[in-house]
């Protein structure tokens, strides 16, 4: 039997299937099981051991070179063969897990048997389910995605008994973590508290001052503070740093997904917006304490019951914007609270 998952991003979401990965392989053994993924959360189930390939987008490239630049006809010729790779196999059963146009229309170009997703109803799902040949009906959005997730394959006979998180780390991932807070003059990673203050939205962010106070006050109370995110964060964590009284590590940029997942699994606890890094976080087991505005934590916070939401209850939200005039959510939070949050997991 062949089986393709359709989970093509974004990283937090991607990291939400991975329980349904594993609910799948313990139903299907023997079956052979590709996940179609989009090249900037590929590293996050490569070499997986319940998998057995990737097929790699590189939708963002392609679209880029396709509207400009000198490159267009080799983006065609990738794009065309990754068309013939997709097609290439018959799978007897495809789960979109995605629920996007774009995952859609992969769905369509592909050669499967059944076409499994849910029907009309999800918000935001762009009539994905017009590509399906099998749609299970639609559910709420407010259950946690994970859950949404396997609540799919519960649609098509295929029960969870546990929610298994499996992030395949290797040695090698840790090996490289130690030698990286080495460099940088931390010897002991039990010791390093990982913040992650940047995320895509504008509302998702909370005040730079805010993170600074709090790194402050975890320096102050005998531990090491190390900033993470991409490289194009590594301005906003430098402000942050100049606004600090004790020195801190600044990460961005330096630290593959397998890495950072490695470096959060060795932390006694992360501290995270609503991003792809504070799902990485909770999948290794590590407690998050997240700092949420516009979005809801019962439908996208860290998965467990081991975390710490911070967020204020106002009669707009969560109003899942990504722009606001006033951001009061964000702007109102003070330092204090994340703080005390903060205490709670560590005592």
């Amino acid at each position: 039997m062949h089986i393709l998952i359709v989970k093509t991003s974004a990283i937090g979401d991607v990291i939400h299937t991975l329980p349904a990965l594993h609910s799948l392989r313990r139903h299907y053994p023997q079956a052979h099981i590709d996940w179609l993924i989009e090249e900037a959360a590929a590293d996050i189930v490569a070499g997986h051991p319940e998998l057995d390939r990737l097929l790699v987008s590189k939708r963002k490239r392609w679209v880029q070179a396709l509207r400009r630049g000198p490159n267009r006809l080799q983006a065609w010729r990738e794009l065309w063969a990754f068309i013939r790779e997709l097609r290439a196999t018959r799978y007897d059963l495809l789960i979109d897990f995605q629920g996007l146009l774009k995952s859609g229309m992969l769905v369509a170009v592909s050669r499967a048997v059944r076409k499994v997703g849910f029907g009309r109803g999800m918000d935001h799902a762009e009539c994905s389910y017009l590509f399906l040949n099998e749609k299970v009906p639609a559910v709420d959005m407010n259950i946690h995605a994970v859950e949404r997730e396997l609540m799919l394959l519960a649609g098509i006979g295929i029960k969870t008994d546990e929610v298994v998180f499996h992030l395949p780390l290797g040695p090698e991932h840790f090996r490289q973590v130690e030698s990286l807070l080495r460099a940088r003059g931390i010897a002991d990673p039990s010791r390093v508290v990982p913040i992650n203050p940047v995320a895509t939205w504008p509302t998702k962010l909370w005040d730079n001052a805010g993170f600074a106070q709090v790194a402050d006050w975890i320096i102050g109370q005998g531990r090491q503070v190390v900033f993470t995110g991409g490289k194009g964060d590594r301005q906003v964590i430098d402000d942050i740093i100049r606004r600090m009284h004790h020195p801190a590590v600044n990460l961005a940029g330096e630290t593959t997904l397998k890495t950072l997942a490695a470096l959060y699994r060795l932390a006694p606890l992360v501290i995270s917006t609503d991003t792809g890094p504070m799902h990485l976080a909770a999948a290794v087991g590590t407690p998050v304490v997240a700092v949420f505005g516009a979005t809801a934590p019962w439908r996208t916070g860290p998965y467990g019951e081991r975390h710490q939401v911070v967020r204020l209850d106002l009669a707009c939200g969560p109003c899942l914007k990504r722009e606001c005039g006033h951001r009061r959510c964000m702007a109102d939070l003070g330092a204090d609270l994340v703080i005390s949050a903060i205490q709670r997991l560590i005592s």
